[in-house]
Parts: C-alpha cells; sequence; structure tokens
C-alpha cells in the first residue's frame, strides 16, 4: 500500500484535510498527517517510507529528498514551488508538481483589496482617491494576473499587461491592452500588479529604473515573492519619490527602514496571507491529492515543474 504523507506546519483546514484523506484511501492508499511540526527534524523522520509528499509553504531540502529513499512524488499545494528543491528532487528521480490556479482568486483579491485599501489612503478618515479610469498594468498574466485584470475592468480601469510567455493576440482577447515592452508597462501604468515567479532571470529586477518610470501617484503592488524586488533600489525610490507607495504581501527585508521613514506609503501584510482563505485551503489540497492519484494510477505528469 502506497504511503502518502500531508506534512504541513501551517496545516490545511480540517475539511480540506477530510477531503484528501478521502480521495488516498478511495484511491487504495494510506494518509499519513504531520501538522504543527516545529522541529524539521520530524519532516526527516516523517519521509523514509512514503512514496507521496504533500506541502504548503513547507521546505522540501536536499536532506529532506535524501531521507525519503520511498519518495516518488512531491506536490506543493499552491502555485509558487521555490521552497522545494528542484535540482535535488530531479537527481533522486522524483517528480515535483505544483497546483496551479487553485489559490489564483484569493491571491487577486487580496490585491486588488490592497489598492483598494492604499487608493483611500488606509481608511483613516482623510479624502483618497478612485480606481476607476486609473491605469493598471498586470505584470504577468497568468491565473492571477487575468483576474486582477478581471476586477480591474469590473471597477472601471484600464488595463494594460506584459507577459513575453504569453502572446498579445491571447492577451487581449480578454479585454486588455498587450504591451511589447516591460519599460513601456511601467511608464504607463500609475498602478502595476507584479506577479512573476522568483527564478535567476527576474530576482532583483523590479528595480529603480523601472519604478521610477511610473508615472506621479505610482502604486506597486506584490503579491509574488519579495526576491523579485531590488530592495536598495526600492528605498531609493521611496527616497526620490515621494509620491510612491508599495503594498506587498511579502513583508521586505528592509521594512524596518520603510517602516521608520515612509509612514503612510507602504502596507505589508504581516505573514504571506495571498492564498489564506478556506475556498483556496480546500481546492489547492484537493488537487494535490488527486494530482497524486493521477499520477501514481495514469502516469500524469501534467503540473510538473522539475
Amino acid at each position: 500500500m502506497k504511503k502518502i504523507l500531508v506534512a504541513t506546519e501551517k496545516p490545511f483546514a480540517p475539511v480540506a484535510v477530510e477531503g484528501i484523506r478521502k480521495i488516498i484511501t478511495e484511491a487504495g492508499y494510506e494518509l499519513i498527517l504531520l501538522e504543527k511540526y516545529a522541529d524539521p527534524g520530524d519532516l526527516l523522520s516523517a519521509v523514509r517510507d512514503v512514496d507521496a509528499l504533500i506541502i504548503r509553504s513547507d521546505k522540501v531540502t536536499p536532506a529532506v529528498i535524501d531521507a525519503a529513499k520511498n519518495l516518488k512524488i512531491v506536490v506543493r499545494a499552491g502555485a509558487g514551488y521555490d521552497n522545494i528543491d528542484l535540482a535535488a528532487a530531479t537527481a533522486a528521480g522524483v517528480v515535483a508538481m505544483n497546483t496551479p490556479g487553485q489559490n489564483s482568486n484569493a491571491v487577486a483579491e487580496l490585491a486588488f483589496g490592497m489598492m483598494v485599501y492604499m487608493a483611500r489612503n488606509g481608511f483613516n478618515g482623510t479624502s483618497g482617491s478612485e480606481l476607476r479610469g486609473k491605469k493598471l498594468g498586470i505584470h504577468a498574466f497568468g491565473n492571477v494576473g487575468r483576474l486582477v485584470a478581471e476586477i480591474a475592468l469590473g471597477f472601471g480601469m484600464k488595463v494594460y499587461a506584459y507577459d513575453p510567455l504569453i502572446d498579445n493576440a491571447t492577451i487581449e482577447k480578454c479585454g486588455i491592452k498587450a504591451l511589447d515592452k516591460v519599460e513601456e508597462l511601467y511608464s504607463t501604468c500609475r498602478y502595476i500588479s507584479l506577479h512573476i515567479p522568483a527564478n535567476e532571470q527576474t530576482k532583483k529586477s523590479i528595480n529603480y529604473k523601472l519604478l521610477t518610470m511610473m508615472p506621479k501617484g505610482a502604486t506597486l503592488v506584490n503579491t509574488a515573492r519579495k526576491e523579485v524586488i531590488h530592495e536598495d533600489d526600492l528605498l531609493k525610490v521611496f527616497e526620490d519619490r515621494p509620491d510612491f507607495k508599495y503594498l506587498s504581501d511579502i513583508v521586505p527585508d528592509c521594512a524596518e527602514k520603510i517602516k521608520t521613514a515612509f509612514e503612510g506609503r507602504f502596507f505589508f501584510t504581516p505573514k504571506k496571507i495571498g492564498a489564506q482563505t478556506s475556498e483556496a485551503n480546500i481546492n489547492a489540497g484537493l488537487a494535490a491529492a488527486r494530482q497524486i492519484v493521477g499520477f501514481f494510477e495514469k502516469g500524469d505528469t501534467t503540473f510538473k515543474v522539475n
């Protein structure tokens, strides 16, 4: 009997766990739970004889891969997968997957909620501004970017997008103006919603040059990864552009400097909460379980990322 481990320092909702259990047991597999663990050593012990692993933000390091001698597949319940060491997984013949799209709406609603919050000065009672008629740039038109654009159109915003991996015709079918250069996106749009992954090409790519191109009243919204921001440049933009605002679902390393010097021009969630809705929690967990069953029963590797 195959053993499937759900290892979650931040557990799934109980209803999600029961849904995962139903999918796993109906396939004839055994479900093992490791929840709210504090010691990484607990994960090393738990993976020793399992065939599959479901995680959330938990780190699958080379040590975890090495300890899991029977492991065939690890699924990150969510879109981002930089918490899995893909090189170690590949070297060990372990398939790594994510569950794209399952928490996209939750992230999109958070991004837009933060925009509304900042446009109205944090609801502090002073006169803010409206989003209708403003230009919003979507940097990367994936699942989350498309939903942010959809919400923005409903608010009456003028929406633009840049994504070198998606052809312009596909973008413009959604009622969005596609741009050919990232510089054009930043120089055109007062609001930018950032959805790029963190990789060797994108880390620190959101820099002084791009951010200072933005029109007056610039607001950058980051629900992606903190690594894509060049933080030294971010601080310099804050200093040089009194109109610049930064909203993030990821607390930057330079947060204390920003909090000390730039009050009223930023908002950071206390922890990454983009996917933390009951709906996203359930959707991602069930998708992970189904993908594991599909992998073992049909050899399905649709969402393989390594």
